[in-house]
């Protein structure tokens, strides 16, 4: 049976052409200058890509979480930063407000993110608690008729350059956990400010420091209910790892393309590179990989598509198996190309950078592993 229909193989090649076309341009400029791809954001919106499981009524794509897998491999196949900043934006932010906003909201909002012509993000992490979300200290206050949010948050992808902020808020005590925050749906003020983080891969993707400094929301702001975010932070999440499993596919084949066609032409010993049994056996290892990887991703999506109670320990499965084979066949690509592999004029260079968050965020290896073993015990 095959995971993908028609349909998706559509997707994929809508997806690809427009990387190809689009993306591959800026690859370098994003890399190089940390440079955040405004005008191929809203090229992608034309076409539906940018927020792929968006209804149409909306501008999105109108397809499944499958849908959304395959077009974030063929993005990450070209740039790793250009596919996580589709992700961060198409899944996390408006795929979540699709699933937990209000009819206004969305209809105020997802036309605009889904054409590009908007930025949002999701800001969860903080700088006390990235793993550990329930321990947010980001407070929203009720003061005279309406709340007042401020907090700090950190490593939030489109986050210098976003409209809009999907905000997860303590509404209550801390001891309270989980059960005291609440998710708000703010438009960029003067009470926001930004600053843009240097970090080591997928850069270009406006990745930011983010404080809330005494923002005012109404009750009209709220996604979902009061002291009810945890929910619509857990599922956001458990799509999303999902998700960035297709960022992962794509960045291994980008570097195991690199590193195939580096070994057609580099001649050593009088031999092309290829021609040795090592070069053949490292390229096949990396190639299994990146089939098994793909077969995770797809299949952990087919589940959430289907509603399958077997996604939730899958999609965790998936995030923590296509991270660490993207880390391993981008290390691969490496070696491969030697020295050049190591020189700032290599892509693999650049893929196995980009693939390194993958194993830290949306949820640490170590997180996977944890959620993985608590699922196993209650038996799924």
């Amino acid at each position: 049976m095959s995971l993908l229909t028609q349909e998706h193989e559509l997707a994929r090649k809508t997806a690809r052409e427009f990387a190809e076309k689009y993306v591959d341009p800026i690859v370098r400029k994003m890399d190089r200058e940390n440079y955040y791809p405004r005008e191929t954001i809203r090229d992608a919106g034309e076409l539906g890509i940018l927020t792929p499981t968006v209804p149409a009524e909306y501008g999105g794509g109108g397809g499944d979480l499958r849908t959304a897998v395959v077009v974030l491999e063929e993005l990450g196949r070209i740039s790793g930063g250009f596919s996580l900043l589709v992700e961060a934006l198409g899944i996390l932010f408006a795929d979540a407000v699709n699933k937990h906003a209000s009819k206004r909201q969305k209809e105020e909002i997802l036309p605009k993110i889904a054409s590009g012509e908007k930025i949002g993000a999701f800001a969860l992490s903080e700088p006390c608690c990235g793993s550990d979300a329930a321990a947010i200290q980001t407070a929203a206050v009720r003061r005279g008729g309406e709340w007042v949010i401020n907090g700090h948050k950190m490593w939030i992808t489109n986050g210098h350059y976003a409209d809009y902020y999907l905000v997860a808020a303590r509404t209550g005590p801390r001891e309270a956990r989980h059960k005291a925050i609440t998710v708000f749906l703010l438009k960029r003020s003067n009470c926001v400010e930004t600053s843009q983080i240097e970090v080591m891969g997928v850069r270009g993707t406006g990745t930011a420091e983010v404080k809330f400094n005494n923002c005012a929301a109404s009750d009209d702001d709220i996604v979902g209910e009061v002291n009810g975010g945890w929910k619509v932070i857990v599922d956001t999440l458990n799509v999303g790892r999902t998700a960035i499993s297709g960022v992962a596919v794509g960045i291994a084949r980008g570097a195991f393309e690199e590193a195939l066609k580096w070994a057609r032409n580099r001649e050593l010993f009088d031999r092309k590179l290829i021609e040795f049994q090592n070069t053949q056996f490292e390229l096949a290892e990396m190639y299994a990989s990146i089939e098994t990887a793909r077969t995770l991703a797809y299949y952990a999506a087919y589940l959430y598509d289907i509603n399958s109670p077997g996604f939730l320990i899958m999609s965790h499965v998936a995030k923590l198996q296509t991270a660490r084979i993207a880390v391993d066949v981008t290390r691969r690509a490496v070696q491969i190309e030697g020295g050049f592999g190591y020189s700032k004029e290599s892509k693999a260079e650049m893929f196995y950078r980009d693939a390194k968050i993958l194993e830290i965020g949306e949820g640490t290896n170590e997180v996977m592993k944890y959620v993985i073993y608590k699922l196993i015990e209650k038996g799924q």
